[in-house]
């Protein structure tokens, strides 16, 4: 798919993260098991992975299974395990070639180790390359990010290593998973669902937001294509007042 250049965008966009939401339904529509979704959803991906690049995007973080998730069905949640393992496992050789570094975000303390480890892989032999940054939240919640954050701090200051006076919204943003990275510019949720869902709160504080109807499995680089296309048009302000 020819995907339009839409890098002298007038407001451009350089972080754009996405709440992949939609999978299971798409899959029920048709009568299938919810996992077809979420393998349908993998494929996207990779689509959504392969264009970014050509539109301006230097990073892009997914929002791949939330801290809530763990609700899910054991069958449901094993599936999405099995398919993260699959896509790391298969995409590691195209993610090098296309010059795409993988990292990820949440706790991965409850995931499996296996798991673990190719998380840990791919970080590392993906680490030198910068054409797109890609991040994927897995047992992702903003929440808990926060709340392990505000531990780290509470125990430097315990040992004397921080003192709280000095303590800034910079110090914060450092000890989140997201330390080094820059905020997002624009937040994307398909499926038609308009609730942030506990997704990168402290990070998208100034970020503009766009509810798509679409779900994930459908979602092509020419919807994300027009979407930022819209996002050129709006002006950011973050808090001052329009320029004369």
């Amino acid at each position: 798919m020819s995907v339009p250049n839409i890098t002298q965008q007038a407001q451009p966009v350089e972080h754009v993260a996405i709440i992949m939401d939609g999978n299971g339904r798409w899959a029920t529509n048709r009568g299938w098991p919810r996992l077809v979704g979420h393998r349908k959803g993998a494929e996207r991906v990779k689509q959504i992975v392969s264009a970014a690049p050509d539109m301006g995007i230097k990073w892009l973080t997914i929002y791949a299974f939330s801290t809530e998730n763990w609700k899910r069905s054991t069958e449901e949640v094993l599936g999405l395990m099995a398919i993260f393992a699959r896509y790391i496992q298969r995409e590691a050789d195209r993610m090098a070639a296309e010059g795409v570094r993988m990292r990820f975000i949440g706790d991965r303390s409850k995931l499996d180790p296996k798991l673990q480890r190719l998380m840990a892989g791919i970080e590392a032999r993906t680490a030198g390359f910068s054409r797109l940054n890609l991040t994927v939240a897995i047992n992702y919640g903003g929440r808990d990010e926060i709340l392990r954050a505000t531990r780290a701090l509470a125990q430097e200051v315990a040992e004397g290593r921080l003192d709280p006076n000095d303590l800034t919204e910079a110090a914060i943003a450092q000890r989140l998973d997201t330390g080094g990275l820059p905020d997002p510019d624009l937040v994307i949720r398909t499926s038609g669902e308009t609730r942030t869902s506990n997704f990168m709160i402290w990070q998208s504080a100034y970020a503009e937001y766009e509810f798509t109807p679409t779900l994930w499995p459908d979602f092509s680089p020419q919807e994300l294509a027009n979407i930022l296309s819209r996002f050129g048009n709006r002006e950011r302000r973050f808090g001052g007042v329009p320029a004369l």
